[in-house]
């Protein structure tokens, strides 16, 4: 598709500046790190992971879908569907893959080292929703590359997975809140911030939860969903334990090392009972 970078930078820019002109207007929790410090690194960690990734794939996840469809690969060029139902259920299996992925960076210690950088802010706002290291991002790619070549996915269903997944990461990692009634129908089919920022907890079995970014019914289905934290969402301690006090992990030259430094910690999924399990094995 001739116009793909033109739609997604016009939906990209366009959610971006509404979320932040929301967050002005009626912000649900202060932050504690000063805010230019923090959206010059999210921002500028935007900018590189872009050039990065038009780097080491000259063609995106439309280009794929594009080169699947010519080549009448993957298990939608093989079936015969409707092409309605064929772009829902594309939809539908990106964003299982995009889920499992995202358990899988919570459960690899060292997948979790490239991940942790996302968890590491100190706030909670839509820039959040675009923190990540260019190695998890590279990583992302390849796995969605993969799936949709696998799936054999339309051109128009990954547009439309590409630009959904992008709006719904900064609708849900907003530092804002719906209310209750409102969230509480939301949540019955689309990551809303109150559930997500719950993921951005402190506590392990809180980050270890809600792992949806778009879709919530992978939550429910697989047991991953948790309704509410241990605390109110206003007194919510946001990032990771071991950084409460580092401020340089806001620092955009300190993201670009932190999977390098340090053990993965508590966070990676049964990494405290394995830990207690190795322990109780040496006596």
């Amino acid at each position: 598709m001739d116009k793909e970078a033109t739609i997604r930078l016009i939906f990209f820019f366009g959610i971006l500046g509404l979320m932040l002109l929301w967050e002005i207007i009626d912000p649900f929790r202060p932050l504690s790190v000063p805010k230019p410090m923090r959206w010059f690194s999210n921002l500028g960690l935007v900018v590189l992971n872009a050039v990065i990734l038009r780097a080491v794939f000259p063609l995106t996840a439309v280009g794929m879908a594009a080169i699947a469809t010519e080549k009448n690969s993957g298990l939608f060029n093989v079936i015969t569907l409707p092409q309605w139902q064929v772009v829902v259920l594309s939809v539908i299996g990106l964003d299982l893959i995009i889920y499992l992925q995202h358990v899988l960076f919570h459960t690899l210690p060292t997948l979790w080292r490239l991940h942790k950088v996302h968890h590491a802010d100190l706030d909670f706002d839509v820039t959040t929703g675009l923190r990540f290291h260019p190695l998890e991002i590279l990583l992302s790619m390849g796995i969605k590359i993969t799936a949709i070549l696998l799936l054999g996915a339309p051109v128009i269903a990954v547009l439309i997975f590409e630009i959904l997944l992008n709006a719904t990461s900064m609708f849900n990692h907003g530092n804002v809140s719906l209310p209750a009634k409102c969230d509480r129908l939301l949540r019955l089919f689309l990551v809303t911030p109150d559930m997500h920022r719950i993921h951005h907890s402190v506590l392990p079995q809180e980050t270890n939860s809600n792992f949806g970014f778009n879709l919530t019914w992978w939550d429910y289905v697989f047991g991953t969903y948790r309704a509410c934290a241990l605390v109110s969402q206003q007194d919510m301690t946001i990032g990771l334990s071991e950084y409460q006090k580092n401020l340089r992990v806001e620092q955009l030259h300190w993201m670009l090392i932190l999977p390098f430094l340090n053990k993965p910690s508590c966070y990676p999924i049964n990494q405290k009972k394995r830990s207690l399990n190795s322990r109780s094995g040496s006596k």
